[in-house]
């Protein structure tokens, strides 16, 4: 899997595993963060938290990822880690 820079998404950012998981990682870059998001999809129910660790333990650097909230029902799960670096942000007016 090519790993994407600023949110260019297209398929080399995504692998499906011999068992059916989707999984999509991007990179979003500026000059004072950072953020890593990874996305586990099924096709027949929702990723287990066995299998979504074990991708996130491979793609994410830096930091623990957090889920973000998904819709009842879904069979997708999405993690987010966001780094700032104050020193790279414009000063408050």
């Amino acid at each position: 899997m090519k790993l994407p820079v600023n949110r260019r998404i297209d398929e080399t950012h995504h692998h499906i595993t011999s068992d059916g998981l989707s999984v999509w990682y991007t990179i979003q870059v500026s000059p004072h963060s950072r953020i890593q998001e990874a996305v586990f999809e099924r096709a027949d129910r929702m990723p287990g938290d066995e299998e979504c660790n074990l991708w996130l333990a491979l793609l994410v650097e830096g930091g623990t990822a957090v889920e973000a909230p998904s819709m009842p029902g879904s069979t997708t799960r999405r993690f987010e880690l966001f780094e700032r670096d104050p020193d790279g942000e414009a000063p408050l007016a």
